[in-house]
């Protein structure tokens, strides 16, 4: 088990674009079951390449009992919409309601290069759209009302600073290591 490091906003590899993975390699295999270990460890349900500061278009997602690896994925179907709370690994302790469409059909290639389908909705729908954002340099954020993304970015004003190095290492519980010894809220070397 191998634990990588999750960046956080403001890391500029979560705004770029990823690269189609054509050939499924021994080293990308490795990968995944890191991404896999590293979500578990920080309670997440679904964990994009870009957050651990790759560029490969893939994401893992365990949701509604549903274990996913997605490699170049697309959604080739969208219905309705529906809107739900989402937080993100990369943005810890931000959480808003987000419109996501309440049925989808992705289309992707599993762990051994075979094209699949999956069919989606509830938790396990708004998580792959999530993480497909993720790949195209989007967040969560970028989908709230301008009122809720200041009040979103006004909280990770208060939260960024246990993150300088914009990354969220792990395995203290989902908390970094500056804040597994500090009260909430105690700016770290803060004696009061």
């Amino acid at each position: 088990m191998s634990l990588l490091d999750i960046h956080v906003l403001g890391s500029p590899i979560l705004r770029q674009e990823t690269e189609r993975v054509e050939t499924i390699t021994p080293e990308l295999r490795r990968l995944v079951d890191d991404m896999f270990d590293t979500m578990e460890a920080a309670k997440g349900i679904g964990l994009a390449a870009p957050q651990i500061g790759r560029r490969e278009r893939l994401a893992v997602i365990h949701a509604d009992d549903t274990r996913l690896v997605v490699f170049n994925p697309e959604l080739i179907l969208k219905e309705g919409n529906v809107r739900g709370e989402e937080g993100c690994l990369s943005i810890p302790e931000v959480f808003a309601d987000v419109t996501r469409f309440a049925r989808i059909i992705v289309r992707a290639q599993d762990i051994d290069g075979a094209v699949y389908e999956v069919e989606a909705a509830n938790l396990l729908g708004r998580c792959l759209q999530h993480e497909i954002d993720h790949l195209f340099g989007k967040l969560f954020t970028d989908r709230l009302s301008l009122l809720k993304k200041r009040a979103a970015m006004r909280e990770w004003e208060e939260e960024k600073i246990y993150y300088p190095k914009l990354l969220r290492v792990l395995p203290v519980g989902d908390l970094p290591p500056e804040r597994a010894s500090s009260p909430r809220g105690a700016v770290p070397g803060d004696a009061s």
